[in-house]
């Protein structure tokens, strides 16, 4: 047995080695073809020392740092040869490859960098930060009450950008000696300011549930994901009545732990094209583009593991539902809108059909989903998120400016 998981691991990591290698000098034709980016240009980084396998992190961030960029050039230092290749492929923003050390010296002797802002705790965030004279800001990926939000690492950046007041007592409540009020600034979500792009179906008489599950997580305390203990069963339910249509965003993790996971992931998105090709006119959606708009705006209910999809559909002040984990090992903090969201329960699971109704008919609950949205987000009102976020990061470059005046005024006196 231990011959075989030996034997498996081996070619999983030579095809790693390939597709690195593959990726590497694709990445190498691109970045000649550009050519080199211009210097003291920036004073805006983003930091991201992943592969491919985690851009959903950034692909959260594309938009709003589009937008900044126009106003204020952003650069994105990328570490890994296929997560730097996809970046430049699909991200719109100017890309510089620094895989070694000495990469990141080299390009930042060439650039002011007053701000460099993080989507992960990846621990290679570290070579990054060694570098004082500049503003560590670590902005997340998304918002949600996952024990990820409450890390200690937070004290390891000079700043975090959080999304609202829900976040900061969040904070409060874990972290020890951890000043709140000086060290995070509240934007609110400005990914909520991009929400477009069309619907991949023509809309129609037919109830639209989104199912948006997260993945297995890398640990018992972590093991959020709903995909085997309910996600085949309700797919199937509401695929079976002729008046739903299923949009199923499944995490792009799902399946990389846990193969029975992914074999359930598997089976969904065949049970979705099975049904199609039954009825055209049903037009369910397997959805894994890259950018997240429509889907969490048109669908009349949404049905959510906790993950930062709760929150982000929650900004919207739509219906939504949350899986309620199978696993007692996972942690839930009950002490914000978890507290009073509508739990779904895998054994309600295959009356999700009569537990929709209810839950998309409840006008208290609309009520409540309004008043969780201003506590978690702040004023969520059209391009109100993206202008505290540029001015957050504005005020963020008048500090270092003076910082770095009295610095230059200190060796004046010496």
């Amino acid at each position: 047995m231990q011959i075989v998981k030996d034997s498996k691991r081996a070619v999983k990591l030579a095809k790693r080695v390939v597709r690195g290698r593959r990726a590497f000098f694709e990445l190498k034709k691109l970045l000649a073809e550009r050519g080199d980016l211009p210097e003291q240009r920036y004073r805006v980084g983003v930091y991201f020392a992943d592969s491919d396998v985690n851009i959903y992190q950034m692909r959260q961030w594309y938009a709003p740092l589009v937008e900044l960029s126009q106003t204020l050039p952003v650069v994105v230092l990328a570490r890994n040869a296929a997560g730097a290749l996809q970046l430049m492929r699909e991200s719109g923003l100017d890309v510089a490859f620094v895989p070694k050390v000495t990469s990141i010296e080299n390009f930042i002797d060439t650039q002011q960098l007053d701000v460099i802002l993080y989507v992960n705790q990846n621990t290679r965030n570290f070579q990054m930060m060694r570098y004082g004279e500049r503003w560590h800001v670590f902005i997340n990926h998304g918002e949600s009450d996952k024990m990820y939000m409450t890390s200690n690492q937070y004290k390891a950046y000079d700043y975090a950008f959080v999304a609202g007041d829900a976040a900061r007592a969040r904070l409060s409540k874990a972290l020890w000696q951890y000043d709140v009020g000086e060290r995070t600034l509240a934007i609110g979500r400005p990914q909520t300011d991009h929400l477009s792009g069309e619907p991949a179906y023509t809309p129609d008489e037919r109830t639209v549930v989104l199912y948006a599950p997260t993945w297995e997580g890398d640990r018992p305390a972590a093991s959020y994901g709903s995909v085997v203990s309910h996600g085949e069963a309700l797919v199937r339910e509401l695929l079976a009545t002729g008046r739903h249509r299923v949009v199923y965003r499944p995490h792009p993790r799902s399946g990389v732990v846990s193969p029975e996971f992914g074999a359930a992931n598997a089976r969904i998105i065949a049970m979705i094209a099975a049904a199609n090709q039954a009825d055209a006119s049903a037009q369910h959606v397997y959805d894994d583009s890259p950018v997240l708009g429509w889907q969490l705006l048109t669908p009349d209910i949404a049905i959510c593991d906790i993950s930062a999809m709760v929150y982000d559909r929650l900004a919207t002040g739509r219906p939504l539902m949350v899986t309620r984990p199978l696993s007692p090992e996972a942690e839930i903090d009950e002490g914000g809108y978890l507290s009073v969201c509508e739990w779904l329960h895998a054994a309600e699971a295959a009356n999700i059909v009569a537990v929709l109704d209810r839950v998309i008919d409840d006008t208290g609950a609309r009520e409540r989903l309004g008043e969780w949205s201003s506590r978690y987000f702040g004023d969520t009102s059209p391009g109100a998120p993206t202008r505290r976020f540029h001015e957050a990061i504005e005020s963020l470059l008048s500090l270092a400016a003076s910082e770095r005046a009295a610095d230059s005024a200190a060796q004046l006196d010496r």
